[in-house]
């Protein structure tokens, strides 16, 4: 495969498991039998728990988890009693407890997912590692650099993950590719807007306290893709931040990222604008568009637009269709087959602190008004 003359110059300096992403990629969506392993043996699913019933989880992620033969969905908890035997009779999880604790102290349940409230990542993490479990967290997997950390001693005993969906779609894993082959020439800029309108006092993602906010909410979703498609870390960032006055949340968030050897990622993320995401990847002979970059429909088709740059008018466009797909799944599956030691863990402890290390220097930049290093 050609390599562009950015990557030759400056090289890729994420870890090696980024590029080469062992995982089903592109096919059609069903739920396939495990694969078999070196001794011919059929994968045996992973039996998985889960912490708390946030709508996340309900509507998105477990539907996506259970069209899967690699995950098994044996239980669920919440604080309340009700509510877990609700949330498990809805989706046919046969177990339901009325405390984290009890979950945690199930000795069949392998691995857990866990897409608690921001505050609550690190701390539920924690004790579901001291439980022997390994961990699918929800992002953004902690407040800060320092606080991931704490996470580093449990990931050497367990398997640790945040959750960014996105990195296993095909959309995103195509668009790479693409790039890597010099189909737009030297990748420069990472564009990024992503929005929603939420106005809600009582919602999670409105209380500044404990992890609200636009950029630790959806921001991480543009920074995930700087990283991602420019397979470096950046050097240094600068935010222009607009809080509401009654939250304290930041719901206009503006960033400027700069990897270094001319390329940047900026972005715009917002909780009080028209719901809206598209991601623009900008090279020098090229150009490629990602429609729905982070919610992209489960279970559907999905389209990368290819600008030549041959015309303004957008003549020079085509459009690649990609077969149905949910990225939910394929992450479960990914997670699972790592536990089960069919692959690599692809994303670690040491991946998602140095995203957290990107948010920390914006939040940095938030008060000191310049550029910060990362």
């Amino acid at each position: 495969m050609p390599r562009s003359d950015a990557q030759s110059a400056c090289g890729r300096d994420l870890p090696a498991a980024m590029p080469g992403l062992p995982v089903r990629g592109i096919g059609p969506l069903r739920g396939t039998l495990p694969e078999t392993s070196q001794s011919g043996e059929m994968m045996k699913p992973v039996r998985w728990g889960v912490l708390s019933t946030a709508k996340i989880g309900l509507q998105r992620v477990l539907p996506a988890m259970q069209k899967s033969a690699y995950c098994d969905i044996r239980a669920i908890a919440s604080r309340s009693a009700d509510s877990a035997r609700r949330a498990a009779g809805a989706l046919g999880i046969p177990k339901a407890y009325g405390s984290y604790e009890e979950l945690l102290a199930d000795p069949e349940i392998e691995a857990i997912y866990n897409p608690l409230p921001n505050h609550l990542h690190v701390p539920l993490t924690l004790q579901a590692a001291a439980a022997g479990k390994h961990v699918l967290c929800e992002k953004p997997i902690a407040l800060n650099a320092q606080q991931a950390r704490q996470l580093q001693a449990a990931s050497g005993k367990v398997l640790i993950m945040e959750a960014f969906m996105v990195r296993f779609h095909p959309q995103w894993l195509r668009a790479r590719e693409l790039v890597r082959g010099g189909g737009i020439g030297t990748l420069r800029a990472v564009q990024f807007l992503f929005c929603y309108s939420n106005s809600d006092p009582a919602n999670i993602r409105n209380q500044a306290d404990i992890g609200g906010g636009a950029l630790y909410d959806i921001g991480c979703y543009p920074i995930t893709a700087g990283r991602f498609f420019f397979e470096a870390e950046p050097r240094r960032g600068i935010a222009l931040i607009d809080r509401d006055p009654d939250f304290r949340t930041d719901r206009l968030t503006s960033a400027l990222v700069d990897f270094g050897c001319g390329r940047h990622l900026d972005f715009t993320v917002s909780t009080q604008c028209t719901p809206y995401q598209r991601v623009h990847l900008c090279g020098t002979t090229g150009r490629i568009e990602i429609q729905i970059p982070v919610n992209a429909p489960q279970g559907a088709k999905t389209a990368l637009f290819i600008d030549d740059g041959s015309s303004p008018s957008g003549a020079g466009i085509r459009t690649e269709t990609l077969p149905e797909s949910d990225q939910y799944m394929l992450q479960g599956e990914a997670f699972s087959r790592a536990v089960r030691g069919e692959i690599s863990l692809p994303y670690g402890i040491e991946n998602a602190i140095q995203g957290m290390g990107v948010i920390d220097a914006l939040l940095r930049s938030e008060a000191s008004g310049r550029w910060e290093e990362i």
